[in-house]
């Protein structure tokens, strides 16, 4: 059984289990929700009742005269039924809101119709649901659209998405919106109550065809569809690809690619994947320089390594790989995670990049002063594994980072009470933040599990941010998965951080052994709970 056995600090609330009705998408991935909560009160509110948003959809097709199907079609597309809040990730595309994905005047415009303010169309379902339908409905008055055909509402949901490239419309359409239509899904709360439901339906969509032309692969990765962006560049001459970025679109991948690879945006991406992981397009040559980054590198911000390349625009030596999604949302599908990692694998190979956290990276982390994507709920460990795995160089360590996101629960995982605080102050840290707590005599640790299907000799290492603040005796206690105190190390938090420090060599039983940090040493000073890696 798995030993969960309290709350994460400020976890989320569940996020919804998607079913598909027909065949299915990949489901995304139940790993526990970021440490970290930086939703607004009306976000949390909606995630705590995700069940009214059946009624929801229903009220506000009948007041509107919208199908109400057609509008949990376009959200799912958008969003997958979550009420992400507004992140911008390219200069010219304003951020989009809630479970209808409203961006910049169609906020307003939305507001207007429904009647509401500009703030509940952003962060209330039940307002912003009400303003994508009042919007569709306005739409349907100006296209002249049959509202009793399902099929004839087609341009009207190609308006409502902002999105002008046509041969991106007929996808978004054809591929995305109806196809869910077609289809159908569901989605569920952990519990087991329908929040929401589509089921499949017959029907054609009343727009022109995507193109039936074949698609030319891209340029370097065969499995892609090669979409050309004429926002680019040359690296300059002699430069090694020595990072992949991981980013997400702030919206669904056929706006992404349309945008990037539009001369308005002056933005672009090497590669950009799909929700569900069934299409990847190419936009630029590795071997030319996206514009994907919009900082100079800054090795302080990503563990102190590559420092040399201090200064130097991250653009140079990088590889940028858009997603469809969000940086607020509470988890990725399946399918996208693995295509983006096969991807990933290809790349590192071409171009000899290490396969870890520090040469595998976040936008958020390498640009934090305006960027937070792909968010903290990118499943950082897992991903990388896989990214191992499909370059037949897994590793045999299991990392445990701080943020629950980052890990595969059923290998290992933190647990920590509400006294210690989640934060990415202090540079060098492993994943995407830490935990630090006042040293007092209390019992109070952080505990970091790690199972082992059989018994061994495994060496323990301890990841933290140094600082003249840090306990200089932080207390690390071994135990093993039958109860049994195998040691306690002390070591120096004020020194080696941003590193992996060597805590001792043990034998451990088979089941869920544990590693914690105490805060019960001298007082006055704090511990640096961060990653464990177990080898």
């Amino acid at each position: 059984m798995h030993p969960f056995r309290k709350p994460l600090v400020a976890a989320a609330a569940a996020a919804l289990s998607l079913t598909a009705c027909g065949p299915q998408e990949p489901t995304p991935s139940t790993t526990p929700a970021a440490v970290e909560d930086s939703r607004t009160p009306a976000q949390r509110e909606a995630e705590r009742t995700p069940y009214e948003l059946d009624s929801a959809f229903a009220q506000a097709a009948a007041e509107f005269k919208v199908p109400a199907d057609l509008l949990k079609a376009i959200a799912y597309t958008e969003t997958r039924w979550e009420m992400v809040k507004g992140e911008q990730e390219f200069e010219g595309m304003p951020a989009a809101y809630g479970l209808m994905a409203l961006r910049g005047a169609n906020v307003t415009e939305a507001a207007r119709l429904a009647g509401v303010s500009e703030e509940a169309v952003r962060t209330e379902p039940l307002a912003n649901i009400r303003g994508a339908a009042a919007l569709l409905s306005s739409y349907a008055d100006e296209l002249k659209v049959d509202r009793a055909e399902l099929g004839a509402w087609a341009p009207a949901a190609a308006k409502l998405s902002g999105i002008t490239n046509s041969e991106a419309q007929a996808q978004y359409i054809h591929n995305q919106v109806y196809d869910v239509l077609r289809k159908g899904a569901v989605a569920s709360t952990p519990g087991g109550a329908v929040a929401v439901s589509l089921m499949p339906t017959k029907v054609q969509a009343q727009f022109a065809s995507p193109s039936v032309h074949a698609m030319a692969a891209g340029p370097d990765y065969a499995a892609s569809v090669w979409r050309a962006s004429p926002n680019y560049g040359s690296r300059p001459s002699g430069t090694d690809i020595q990072l992949i970025v991981i980013h997400t679109c702030e919206g669904s991948y056929s706006s992404c690619w349309s945008w990037l690879t539009n001369t308005a945006a002056q933005a672009s991406a090497h590669y950009v994947v799909n929700e569900s992981g069934s299409e990847i397009s190419q936009l630029v040559a590795e071997a030319n320089r996206a514009w994907h980054v919009a900082a100079s590198y800054d090795c302080s911000l990503n563990g102190n390594v590559m420092c040399g390349l201090n200064t130097v625009s991250v653009n140079h030596f990088s590889v940028g790989i858009e997603h469809g999604g969000y940086a607020s949302q509470t988890s990725f599908p399946a399918g996208q995670i693995d295509a983006s990692a096969k991807l990933t694998c290809d790349i590192s190979k071409d171009r000899t990049v290490v396969r870890d956290s520090y040469h595998i990276v976040a936008h958020g982390r390498l640009q934090p002063s305006s960027r937070t994507d792909p968010g903290p709920n990118w499943p950082w460990s897992s991903y990388i594994s896989k990214v191992q795995g499909y370059c037949g160089t897994t590793s045999s360590s299991l990392i445990i980072d701080s943020n629950n996101a980052n890990n595969d629960t059923s290998k290992g995982y933190i647990e920590v009470s509400d006294s210690w605080i989640s934060t990415s102050s202090t540079a060098g840290y492993y994943g995407s933040g830490y935990f630090y707590a006042s040293t007092q005599a209390i019992s109070d640790p952080a505990t970091f599990y790690f199972y082992m299907s059989a018994a061994g000799s495994k060496t323990i290492d301890a990841w933290w941010t140094a600082g003249t603040n840090r306990s200089a005796t932080a207390p690390f206690i071994i135990w093993d998965a039958n109860g049994n105190k195998l040691a306690t190390v002390s070591a120096n938090q004020q020194a080696n951080g941003g590193a992996w420090n060597t805590l001792g060599t043990w034998s451990f039983p088979a089941g869920w052994n544990k590693v914690q940090l105490s805060r019960w040493t001298t007082e006055g000073s704090v511990v640096i709970a961060d990653a464990i890696r177990v080898r």
